[in-house]
């Protein structure tokens, strides 16, 4: 049972929310500034589990955090998305033109570059964490400073939102990950979407024949994403999500894999968010 949590950031960012949202029964939260230190603390045994940012619909993937999963040989054992808007906060009685500098996050910054294209005179600059700028802001009551963060961000440290939603897409979703030391979790019968990673020789095909597999094993692929094998240069490992209906389908494509492909290894077999 998961009585302790860590997460990238303080309470209040977006992780924190996810950690509210995702769990059933009140848990401690270990507030951590970067992935890595959570994933130690995981690791040390301080925290039963990390949540952790995986990818953005506005963009992309978080590529440090596959990296950090596969390394550590952590597991993931649910998944949760999040509805993120992004607001721009500010100490009170302040205007858009009072603005010198904003602070965030760069994934954050990122997903709002537009907005900031019509103030041109605001430096953007790049911070650990959402949240930790908002704090930061109210303790030292900084003026003509902006953060940008969430709506409970706002509440928990007596910020303004100056400008709400500015995140250039108005659905601007990510999906997070919950992340273990160990792979079981839920029943196999209520397993319905897996991770696996592997890598494949250079051969003409080679790809397309083991997502052939999973095509004929009626595995549904969700998620592919490359990265480059750090000790072997142009070589790249692959890691995909798939669905399914059946685990057996599941067990099926696995062991085929397992011998088709190389270096296969599961990330985990846990429950589809989207269902």
């Amino acid at each position: 049972m998961i009585k302790t949590v860590a997460i990238q950031g303080i309470k209040g960012s977006f992780h924190h929310i996810v950690s509210q949202q995702y769990f059933e029964n009140e848990i401690n939260v270990i507030e951590c500034l970067t992935f890595d230190k959570a994933v130690e603390s995981l690791m040390n045994k301080e925290s039963d589990a990390v949540i952790m940012a995986i990818e953005n619909s506005i963009a992309g993937s978080i590529i440090p955090n596959y990296a950090l999963i596969d390394s550590y040989h952590l597991y993931i054992v649910g998944e949760h998305y999040l509805d993120v808007q992004h607001n721009l906060l500010t100490l009170s009685d302040q205007t858009i033109d009072d603005i010198e500098e904003v602070y965030s996050h760069p994934m954050a910054l990122l997903q709002c570059k537009e907005f900031f294209k019509d103030y041109p005179s605001i430096k953007l600059v790049e911070d650990k964490d959402t949240a930790e700028v908002a704090q930061r802001i109210h303790i030292n009551q900084l003026k003509g400073i902006g953060a940008i963060a969430s709506k409970l961000a706002a509440e928990l440290f007596e910020l303004e939102i100056l400008a709400p939603s500015i995140q250039t897409i108005a659905h601007n979703e990510t999906r997070f990950v919950i992340v273990k030391r160990e792979n079981h979790e839920i029943p196999e019968i209520e397993i319905n979407k897996a991770s696996f990673k592997f890598s494949l020789d250079h051969k003409r095909g080679s790809l397309a024949t083991i997502l052939n597999v999973m095509s004929d094993c009626k595995l549904n692929l969700t998620k592919i994403q490359s990265l480059p094998i750090i000790d072997t240069p142009w070589k790249y490992a692959f890691f995909v999500d798939v669905t399914f209906a059946d685990y057996k389908d599941c067990i099926k494509a696995k062991s085929i894999m397992n011998i088709m492909a190389q270096d296969f290894k599961i990330l985990g077999e846990y429950k589809n968010a989207r269902i």
